[in-house]
C-alpha cells in the first residue's frame, strides 16, 4: 500500500486526486447554478463473460468527462459482484451538492469482468456515457444504456442508472443480488422525511474545520425486506496543522518566559549561576528548534493532513498522522436518519525520535529513578514529580489570578464611585472568592522551603552550622524552621475561609480603619511593604517574613470587607427617620462621593500585597524548577521535547473530535446539559501490538492520552460570522490548556447560560488497546503483554468512575437511545470481566468499550500505527455491527456490506485493465498498487496455523 493514501468508508483512494475539484466540468466561461445532491444506483443486465458457461465478476468504474478538454477524471467505482450476469450493485454513486457538476456534466461508465480478486488485470466488457441532465430529464429519472464493447458485432449487455430518491418504491428481484437469498420482492430505496446530505463546506459551523469531503453511498437490505441507504462522508481536518502551530507558539512563549524568570532570580553563588546558565542554554536550544519547526510549518499550504509516509519527517513531527473524520449516515424506512461519527488517526508517538530506548512511559519511569543520583551529582535538592507539578501549578494560578484580582478591585472602586450598593456587593463577592483562591494556592510548605533554599543559594551565604562552629555555640536569633507547626498560618486563622468569616474577623482587625488608612507594624492591619530585589545576604533568613507577607493579603481583604460593610451600614442609617440635627451631622460627615475615597487606599493596599506575594512566590517556584532542570540535563529536556510532540498530536485529534461532537449535538438540550455538568468521555481505541517498535508507540500514546486530562474547552461567541473568526483558539501553558471554540452569534444565543458564561468543559480521555496483527501473536506466545493489561485495567477504572459521576448528576434518560437493551452498568461489568480475563487478542474489550462510549454520548477514536489497515478493519466492522444491531441489517447482507466498505480497488488498478476506447481520452492515474489486506479481525484458523509453523521454523533456524 502506498503511503499518503487514505480510505473512505475505508476504501483506498488517492485523497489529493478525489478531493481536488475537477476543472472544466461545465462550458468554459459559463456559470451554472449548483445542482442538488445527485445519487444514483447501478445495475447491469445480460453481461457476457469470455468463457462459455461462465458468469462474469462485474465491476463498474465511474469517471467524469470534461467535454471541452476531453479529460477523464476518476470519480468512483462499485464493488465486485461475483458470478452474476445481471448484477445489482450495492455501492452507489454520489455527487454532493458542493461538487462542481452541472446538467452538461458527462459521466462514463466502464464495466469490467474482474474474473477473480487475485488478478492484477481483467477483461473490458463495455462502456456507456450519459449526462447528468439526461438522468434528471428521463422518465422516473432512470436510464437504460447499451454497453459498447470492443467487438461491435457482439452484444455486451446493458447498464441501468436509477437516481436514488426518498419516498419512491421500486420492485426488484433480489435474486440478482445474491444467490443465497430466496427470490422475493423488496423496495429499491427507502422512505425518509429528510434527504439532504450534510453540506459541510457551506455550513458555517464546520466549514473552517473540515474540508475535502469524500462521499460514498450504499444500499443494504433489512430483515423486513426493506432497503436502507448508508452514506459515508470522510473529511480532512484543518486542526491537523492549526492546533500544533498554536501549541508551538505557546511552547516558545512559555520557555522564553521561563528564561526571563531565571534571569530575574537575582545574584546567585557561582555554582548555581553556572547551572542557571546551562539551563538557559538548553532552553535556548529548544526555543530555536521550535521556531525552526514553526517556520517550516508556516510554509505548508493547502495540505490538511500528514500522510503516513511522512511520519518520520522532523518538520512534521508535531502533526498527527492521517487525521480524518468519518460520519456514517443511515436512512431507514419511516425512521429519523441516524449519524455515527468516528475520528481516525495514527497513534500519537514520536516517530522521528524513534523507539530504540522505548517510549515515554518507560523513559519517564527510568528518568525518575535516576534523578536522585543526578541531584546528588549536581548538588541540587531532589524534588518529586508532585513537587514540580505543584510549582508549575502555583506559577500558572498566580499568573491567572493576579490580573483577575486587579480587575475586580478596579470594578469595586467603580461601583463605589457610582454609589451602587448592588454593584459593590457583587464586585466584593467576586473579589473575595478570587483572593481566597489566591491565598489557598500559596498555602503550601513548598513555597516556604523554596524561599529558604533560594536564600542559601545567594553569594556569601553561611550555614547555621558554620556559624555555630565559628561562634563556639553562640546563640543566634532568627532560628530557621522548616515546616514548623507552632505558628498558625494565615489561612488557618480564617475558619472556613468564606467571605462571611472574613467579614466577621475583620471587625476586630479594622474597627478603626477610617482613622488609619495605612497601618503600621504595631497595628492590627497588614504590615508595611518592603520593596527589595532579593533577601539581604548579610542577615539571617527570617522564615516568618513569608508568613507575614502572605497574611497581609488576607488582612488587607478583611479591611476592604469591613469598609464596605461600614459604608452599607451608614447608607442604611441615612434612610431611617432621624432628628434634624443628627441628619445634618451625617450629611456633614459624609460627602456624596466619599465611598471611593475611603475604599481607594485599602484597595490599593490589597493590590500591592498581592503583587509582593507574587514576586516572592514566583522567585521561589522558579528556583524549584531551576533545580529540577539542572539535575535532569540533558535527559529531562529531551523527554520534555518528546512529550511536547506526542501531546501535540493527541490534542489535535481531541480538538477535532470535540468540535465534531459539539456541532452534531448543538441542538440537543440533553447533550448540552451533560456537557456542562459532567463533561464528555473520549475513548481512544488502539490496535498497536506489544511487540518491537510498537511497544514504544504504545508507551508514547499512553502518556499523550493521559496528558489530555489537563485540557478544558470553552465555548465563545465569534466576533463575526466570518469563517476566519470561527477557528478554535488554543491558550495556556504545559500544565493547563484551554481550547476556545467560537460559534456564530445566532447559534451562541441558543446555548444554556452555563455555556454562554464560558464554563470550562472537561473531557475524560480513556485508552483501550488490543493488538490484532501477527506481531501480537508473537508477543502473546513469546513476549510480554503486561503493558496492554495495565493500560486496559487502569482506563477501565477511569471509565467506571466517569459513569458513576455521570449517573449522579445527569438522568440516564438524557443519554442516547439504542435498539439493544443492554444497560450501561451491565456493559461495564462485562468489560471489567474481559479486562481481567487472560484471552489472546480479546477484541471484545474494544467492541464493548466502543459501545459504552456511544451510549455515554462520548467521542470515538480509532488508531493503529498509521490509521490505515488495522484502523479500516476495525471501523468497517464496527459500522456493519451498528447496521445489524441498530438498523436490522439482514444477516445475509452482513458480509456483503463489509466487503463493500472494505473494497480496496484503486484507480491505479483499473488503469491497468484494458479499455479499447481509452485512447479517446487521457485518464489520471494515481501511483497506487493493487492491495487486498488480510481481514485481521476475521482471519481463518488454518492460515494462522500455517503462519505460526513458518514463524517457529524461522526462529529455530535462527538460534541453531
Amino acid at each position: 500500500m502506498e503511503d499518503g493514501t487514505q480510505h473512505l468508508g475505508h476504501c483506498m483512494v488517492d485523497m489529493k486526486e478525489l478531493s481536488a475539484n475537477p476543472e472544466g466540468l461545465t462550458a468554459a466561461g459559463v456559470l451554472t447554478p449548483k445542482l442538488p445532491q445527485v445519487e444514483f444506483s447501478l445495475a447491469c443486465n445480460d453481461l457476457v463473460a469470455s468463457g462459455r458457461d461462465r458468469k462474469p465478476n462485474a465491476l463498474v468504474q465511474v469517471s467524469v468527462i470534461d467535454p471541452h478538454k476531453q479529460h477523464l477524471v476518476f470519480h468512483a467505482y462499485t464493488e465486485i459482484v461475483e458470478a452474476n450476469k445481471d448484477p445489482l450493485f450495492l455501492t452507489g454513486v454520489t455527487f454532493p451538492s458542493e461538487y462542481p457538476a452541472s446538467p452538461e456534466t458527462l459521466v462514463k461508465l466502464t464495466v469490467y469482468d474482474a474474473k477473480n480478486k487475485s488478478q492484477e488485470s481483467s477483461r473490458f466488457l463495455g462502456n456507456a456515457t450519459f449526462s447528468i441532465g439526461d438522468l434528471l430529464r428521463a422518465k422516473d429519472e432512470r436510464l437504460t444504456l447499451s454497453l459498447r464493447s470492443s467487438d461491435v458485432a457482439c452484444a455486451a449487455g446493458t447498464v441501468v442508472v436509477s437516481r436514488l430518491k426518498m419516498g419512491e418504491m421500486e420492485e426488484v428481484d433480489v435474486d440478482n443480488i445474491t444467490t443465497d437469498i430466496p427470490s422475493q420482492k423488496c423496495p429499491l430505496v427507502c422512505e425518509s422525511a429528510s434527504h439532504a446530505c450534510v453540506d459541510r463546506e457551506n455550513n458555517p459551523l464546520t466549514g473552517p474545520v473540515f474540508r475535502n469531503p469524500i462521499c460514498k453511498v450504499y444500499r443494504f437490505q433489512t430483515v423486513e425486506s426493506k432497503w436502507m441507504l448508508v452514506r459515508e462522508q470522510m473529511e480532512e481536518c484543518t486542526l491537523s496543522f492549526s492546533v500544533p502551530k498554536q501549541l508551538l507558539s505557546l511552547y516558545i512563549q512559555e520557555d522564553v518566559s521561563r528564561v526571563q524568570d531565571l534571569r530575574e532570580l537575582g545574584e546567585l553563588s557561582p555554582h548555581w549561576d553556572n547551572l542557571r546558565m546551562e539551563v538557559m542554554t538548553r532552553y535556548g536550544g529548544i526555543i530555536n528548534s521550535y521556531q525552526e519547526t514553526l517556520a517550516e510549518l508556516d510554509k505548508v499550504t493547502g495540505q490538511s493532513f500528514k500522510p503516513s509516509c511522512c511520519k518520520a519527517q522532523k518538520s512534521l513531527e508535531f502533526i498527527p498522522i492521517n487525521l480524518h473524520t468519518q460520519r456514517m449516515r443511515v436512512t431507514c424506512p419511516r425512521k429519523t436518519d441516524a449519524f455515527y461519527d468516528i475520528v481516525t488517526v495514527g497513534a500519537p508517538a514520536a516517530h522521528f525520535q524513534g523507539f530504540k530506548c522505548g517510549g515515554l512511559q518507560r523513559l519517564l519511569n527510568r528518568y525518575e529513578a535516576e534523578k536522585k543520583s543526578f541531584s546528588t551529582a549536581y548538588q541540587c535538592i531532589y524534588y518529586s514529580p508532585e513537587h514540580t507539578a505543584k510549582a508549575q501549578e502555583v506559577l500558572s494560578t498566580m499568573s491567572l489570578l493576579q490580573p483577575l484580582i486587579t480587575g475586580l478591585a478596579d470594578q469595586l472602586l467603580q461601583a463605589a464611585q457610582e454609589r451602587s450598593s448592588t454593584g459593590l456587593r457583587d464586585a466584593l463577592k467576586s473579589l473575595s472568592d478570587k483572593t481566597e483562591q489566591f491565598v489557598h494556592t500559596l498555602k503550601d510548605e513548598l513555597v516556604k522551603s523554596a524561599l529558604l533554599a533560594l536564600h542559601a543559594a545567594r553569594p556569601g551565604y553561611v550555614s547555621k552550622n558554620q556559624k555555630q562552629t565559628t561562634a563556639q555555640g553562640g546563640q543566634h536569633q532568627g532560628h530557621i524552621h522548616q515546616g514548623g507547626d507552632q505558628n498558625q498560618t494565615p489561612v488557618q486563622a480564617l475558619p472556613g475561609h468564606s467571605p462571611a468569616t472574613l467579614i466577621t474577623e475583620s471587625t476586630a482587625v479594622c474597627n478603626n480603619v477610617e482613622g488609619s488608612q495605612t497601618p503600621t507594624r504595631g497595628e492590627s492591619g497588614p504590615l508595611p511593604l518592603k520593596h527589595q530585589d532579593s533577601i539581604p545576604h548579610h542577615k539571617e533568613y527570617d522564615e516568618e517574613e513569608w508568613d507575614r507577607v502572605w497574611a497581609n493579603v488576607a488582612k488587607s481583604l478583611n479591611c476592604v470587607i469591613a469598609m464596605v460593610d461600614k459604608l452599607h451600614e451608614d447608607d442604611n442609617s441615612k434612610q431611617d427617620p432621624v432628628p434634624e440635627q443628627q441628619l445634618a451631622d451625617v450629611i456633614t460627615s459624609h460627602n456624596p462621593g466619599d465611598w471611593r475615597e475611603q475604599l481607594c487606599p485599602l484597595v490599593t493596599r490589597l493590590k500591592e500585597c498581592v503583587r509582593e506575594v507574587v514576586e516572592k512566590a514566583k522567585r521561589a517556584m522558579t528556583f524549584v524548577l531551576l533545580q529540577e532542570a539542572a539535575c535532569s540535563i540533558p535527559q529531562g529536556f529531551l523527554l520534555q521535547q518528546r512529550r511536547d510532540v506526542v501531546f501535540s498530536q493527541a490534542l489535535a485529534a481531541l480538538a477535532c473530535g470535540f468540535i465534531m461532537k459539539l456541532h452534531a449535538g448543538i441542538q440537543d438540550k440533553s447533550f448540552l446539559r451533560q456537557l456542562h455538568l459532567v463533561g464528555l468521555v473520549a475513548q481512544f481505541e488502539s490496535l498497536l501490538s506489544t511487540y518491537s517498535e510498537e511497544i514504544g508507540m504504545l508507551e508514547d500514546m499512553e502518556v499523550g492520552i493521559s496528558d489530555l486530562q489537563k485540557v478544558v474547552f470553552k465555548i465563545t461567541k465569534a466576533k463575526t460570522d466570518d469563517l476566519s473568526d470561527l477557528q478554535p483558539l488554543v491558550c495556556g501553558r504545559r500544565d493547563h490548556f484551554t481550547i476556545e471554540v467560537p460559534l456564530p452569534r445566532l447559534v451562541f444565543q441558543t446555548l444554556p447560560e452555563e455555556l454562554k458564561e464560558g464554563k470550562p468543559l472537561r473531557v475524560f480521555p480513556v485508552l483501550f488497546n488490543v493488538g490484532i496483527n501477527e506481531q501480537q501473536t508473537l508477543a502473546e506466545r513469546f513476549g510480554d503483554i503486561s503493558l496492554q493489561e495495565r493500560i486496559n485495567q487502569k482506563n477501565f477504572e477511569m471509565l467506571e468512575a466517569y459513569y458513576k459521576s455521570l449517573s449522579e448528576k445527569v438522568p440516564l434518560e438524557c443519554l442516547p437511545c439504542f435498539q439493544t437493551q443492554t444497560d450501561i452498568k451491565g456493559l461495564l461489568e462485562t468489560l471489567g470481566q474481559n479486562v481481567v480475563t487472560k484471552k489472546r487478542k480479546n477484541v471484545e474489550i474494544l467492541w464493548i468499550a466502543a459501545t459504552i462510549c456511544r451510549r455515554l454520548n462520548g467521542i470515538r477514536f480509532t488508531s493503529c500505527k498509521s490509521a490505515k489497515d488495522r484502523t479500516s478493519m476495525s471501523v468497517t466492522l464496527e459500522q456493519c455491527a451498528l447496521l445489524r444491531d441498530e438498523h436490522q441489517l439482514s444477516k445475509d447482507f452482513f458480509i456483503r456490506a463489509l466487503d463493500c466498505m472494505r473494497s480496496r480497488l484503486t484507480q491505479g488498478d483499473i488503469g491497468q485493465w484494458e479499455d479499447p476506447e481509452a485512447g479517446a481520452v487521457t485518464e489520471n492515474k494515481p501511483a497506487s498498487r493493487h492491495f487486498y489486506p488480510i481481514a485481521l479481525l476475521l482471519v481463518s484458523s488454518h492460515l494462522l496455523v500455517v503462519w505460526l509453523i513458518l514463524s517457529l521454523v524461522f526462529l529455530l533456524a535462527k538460534y541453531q
